[in-house]
């Protein structure tokens, strides 16, 4: 269990970077509408991430103890994303929803990546 929780705050690093990133290309460039939907959509990416994490200490839990094991929460992550979506349709003139969609799949990418880099360059 310990490493899963290395690989957590590992991850949760690269989205602080990310969401900086994407704070200052809000700041100073005219895509204000595209990079405010990036940042709506990581943040929910990242609350899916944790939501996710938090579920699989409890698998983990229930698993150890021989308890019976529940689901992962498929659709409470679900329902964040489309509150997500909802709050772009919601407001159109300030979040840019094929980027609030890229921004939500986000978690995917950066858990992809850490894989790869930690699978290529760490553990030879």
């Amino acid at each position: 269990m310990p490493e899963f929780q290395e690989i957590y705050q590992r991850q949760h690093k690269i989205f602080f970077y990310l969401l900086s990133i994407y704070v200052l290309g809000w700041g100073f460039t005219p895509y204000q509408t595209i990079f405010l939907g990036l940042i709506l959509g990581t943040c929910f990416s990242f609350l899916n991430l944790w939501l996710l994490v938090r579920r699989m200490k409890r698998f983990d839990k229930a698993i150890a103890s021989g308890k019976k094991v529940r689901s992962l929460g498929l659709l409470s992550r679900m329902a964040t994303a489309a509150i997500a979506v909802i709050i772009a349709l919601k407001y159109p003139e300030y979040f840019y929803i094929i980027s609030v969609v890229w921004g939500l799949m986000t978690s995917y990418i950066v858990i992809m990546i850490d894989y790869l880099y930690h699978s290529l360059f760490v553990h030879k």
